[in-house]
């Protein structure tokens, strides 16, 4: 696997999912989330929207190295729900991806057993019909040049096809490029090269 590259789910598109089993129903929402204070947000929203269901549980998984985490079970017996969430994120190889589990309680106990299954089950309901895309971690170039090398760096830009994500072309030009982490360093090095030719 390349050490730059991660997957997450669509930006800007919600996913969802339903499961019922024994009359109690699960509706569940996945969604690309950049931060926790964003999952967070969205699972307030959650709650105030589904404010008579009887739990809101949720997981996310953040960060292209996925080290940031966390599976809540909102009241539910412990490990119940938020760790089955949790573990269909981590089934698709995900991240950056909050799972939202809303469940109205049907008036039948359903155990330990048959709540995993049904946080599973609605968990990836929502997952087999969301967008997954791959995505790359980039790294970020400045490069400043002067104005008589400004086709040369045009022509490393086109061959490399970084994003421009700033640039300032006076005297001195300063350009600020995004690309693939992985190629990071050969653009350096290719810039670097333009200042002694």
């Amino acid at each position: 696997m390349d050490s730059d590259k991660y997957k997450t789910i669509k930006e800007k598109a919600i996913s969802e999912g339903y499961y019922s089993e024994k009359r109690s129903k699960f509706l569940a929402f996945a969604h690309h989330i950049d931060s926790v204070e964003e999952a967070l947000e969205i699972v307030k929203a959650y709650r105030k929207k589904y404010y008579d269901a009887r739990h809101c549980c949720y997981a996310y998984r953040i960060g292209f190295d996925g080290t940031e985490f966390r599976a809540n079970d909102d009241g539910e017996p412990s490990s119940t729900a938020g760790k089955p969430i949790l573990g269909q994120i981590d089934s698709y190889g995900l991240t950056n991806t909050l799972i939202c589990v809303i469940r109205y309680y049907g008036g039948i106990n359903l155990g330990t057993g048959g709540l995993i299954v049904a946080y599973r089950e609605a968990a990836a309901s929502s997952l087999i019909n969301a967008e997954i895309e791959e995505k790359y971690i980039e790294e970020e170039v400045n490069y400043s040049f002067t104005y008589p090398m400004m086709n040369d760096v045009m022509r490393i830009i086109k061959n490399m096809n970084p994003r421009i994500i700033n640039q300032v072309f006076d005297n001195t030009c300063d350009i600020t490029l995004a690309i693939r982490k992985g190629q990071a360093e050969e653009l350096r090095t290719r810039l670097k090269k333009l200042s002694f030719d």
